[in-house]
């Protein structure tokens, strides 16, 4: 069931792969998008495309990864709306501004929302998610900067123009291409664990994140050990070279890292999954002198932690949260030729018209449900898979 499942997904992503049919349309006064306006309340709604300034371009989107942050904003309301979330975004530069001459309509695009400004005391310590203009969203479809990737259009301000905006090459889709800022995120994670060639590694959760993490954990020389709830999700890690799997849902997972460890534990923990329920456990199957990387506890909050643990047997919590500038190219590199193929991980395609549902599906995770994208290009009408028009 599940084979037939991703062959059906990928002629549906076949044939989703539409560039604009005239380069030279003009482009309208309103696009749909889907506006968050409160907590859990996001609503399909006519709003003005958004108009560009001279050193901006306006991105016609194709494709736009849902996630977890934007949903954890969704559900929590812990931004102010309205908004329109979305920032894993791919698409077509449909205008430029007087002043841009690196782009131009026509060519297919994936752009990063945040770019540090490279001067100021965080940025010259390396921590550029700390930097001011960094904070500052650099993509947007109207309301307050927040990605915008939830429309038709997007505009793209002058610091991501610059520094941020990333050609798609010919042979790559848009679904491959929309990834290249997560990938960049789990590099970033990766680095800060500073993974040693032959130590083992714990991967506590198999979604996207938690597949890409394992695979970049792999490709530093680790022993990789993965580990969740749905046995569909450890097939699909399987497929892609992680042959070491626990399944959460029959198996005690600390347990069974140390019996692969004689006792000891792992070197590192990567706890890929949202929340703070699983902090002590990925804390447990840890090691003495241990590092644990918390990857996706991205709201403030208590947990519970076990002192000890850090203080006698020397076990270290390491942080990391979003990209890193640093490794951009790298990430880009890894996406564009095709080191891993990430639209695999792509389970479910939306319309912008089902957003609510493809939103909705992503906060409440299904076995068989892996990446939800939303793509507002899904109805153009002639097919450009890897760029080629045909």
């Amino acid at each position: 069931m599940i084979g037939v499942h991703r062959i059906t997904s990928r002629m549906m992503a076949i044939a989703n792969q539409i560039a604009i049919e005239n380069l030279t349309e003009s482009i309208p006064a309103t696009m749909q998008a889907a506006v968050y306006r409160g907590v859990n309340d996001v609503r399909l709604e006519t709003v003005p495309v958004p108009k560009i300034g001279r050193k901006e371009i306006l991105l016609k989107v194709h494709t736009c990864g849902v996630c977890g942050t934007d949903l954890k904003k969704i559900a929590t309301g812990s931004h102010s709306a309205p908004r329109i979330f979305g920032h894993e975004t791919s698409g077509v530069v449909a205008a430029v501004g007087e002043d841009v001459t690196s782009f131009q309509p026509g060519d297919r695009v994936v752009v990063f929302h945040h770019i540090p400004c490279g001067e100021c005391f965080y940025c010259r310590h390396k921590t550029f998610a700390q930097c001011a203009t960094y904070k500052k969203v650099g993509c947007t479809a109207g309301f307050e900067p927040s990605g915008g990737g939830f429309a038709e259009y997007v505009r793209v301000m002058d610091w991501i123009v610059e520094q941020g905006t990333v050609r798609i090459p010919q042979g790559v889709s848009y679904e491959q291409a929309c990834f290249v800022e997560p990938v960049n995120t789990c590099m970033k994670g990766i680095e800060a664990l500073d993974l040693q060639k032959g130590e083992i590694v714990q991967v506590i959760g198999q979604g996207p994140i938690g597949i890409i993490l394992s695979v970049l954990a792999q490709k530093a020389g680790a022993s990789v050990i993965t580990s969740d709830l749905y046995p569909e999700r450890l097939k699909i890690a399987e497929s892609l070279r992680i042959q070491d799997t626990v399944d959460a849902s029959k198996v005690d997972v600390v347990k069974a890292i140390r019996e692969q460890t004689e006792g000891r534990g792992a070197d590192a923990v990567i706890l890929a999954v949202g929340g703070n329920s699983l902090i002590r456990t990925a804390m447990d199957a840890a090691r003495p002198g241990g590092r644990i990387l918390l990857f996706a506890q991205t709201q403030h909050g208590e947990a519970i932690v076990d002192p000890a643990a850090i203080c006698v047997d020397e076990k270290t919590l390491v942080g990391s949260y979003s990209a890193s500038v640093d490794l951009q190219e790298e990430s880009v590199r890894f996406v564009m030729n095709r080191e891993m193929d990430l639209e695999r991980l792509i389970s479910h395609r939306f319309p912008l018209q089902e957003s609510a549902q493809a939103l909705d599906l992503a906060a409440h995770p299904q076995p068989a449900s892996m990446k939800i994208v939303i793509q507002p290009g899904s109805s153009w009408k002639r097919e450009s898979w890897e760029g080629t028009q045909q």
